[in-house]
């Protein structure tokens, strides 16, 4: 197991150092600059604003009892992915002319309704759930 792990890190190194190797020769200093700037922000915001989120989020749902701590933990994770995905095209909105109709939907309230629906599926699952144990 060792071998193959000193086999892939090395992969890895090379892949990193060719994808470096493109970038500095690929692409003009303003441009590289931007795209630096961008990855500390990026890096900066994860730290910073996304992982104590998730922390704070994580230690209140351990909280809820066990019979529906998995469902909890569940909902939180689809509310998740659906934010994710849905944020970019919220910030984004009004950004494009008309004739790209895709972002002149009304993002922030699909967002909220998707994330109703996932919450009432989610409570629809548990009391379901509840419903077979007691038969």
């Amino acid at each position: 197991m060792t071998g193959l792990r000193i086999v892939l890190g090395g992969v890895g190194v090379l892949l990193v150092g060719y994808g470096a190797a493109r970038l500095l020769h690929g692409l003009p200093l303003g441009t590289l600059l931007v795209l630096g700037a961008w990855l500390l922000v990026a890096l900066l915001l994860h730290h910073g604003v996304l992982q104590p989120a998730v922390l704070a989020i994580g230690a209140a749902a351990g909280r809820v009892p066990p019979p529906a701590q998995a469902f909890v933990q569940a909902a939180l994770i689809m509310i998740g992915v659906v934010v994710i995905i849905a944020l970019p095209l919220i910030i984004r909105q009004g950004s494009q002319p008309p004739a790209k109709a895709m972002l002149l939907q009304p993002y922030g309230l699909h967002l909220a309704l998707l994330v109703g629906v996932i919450i009432l599926g989610t409570a629809l699952a548990y009391a379901l759930r509840g419903v077979r144990e007691r038969r």
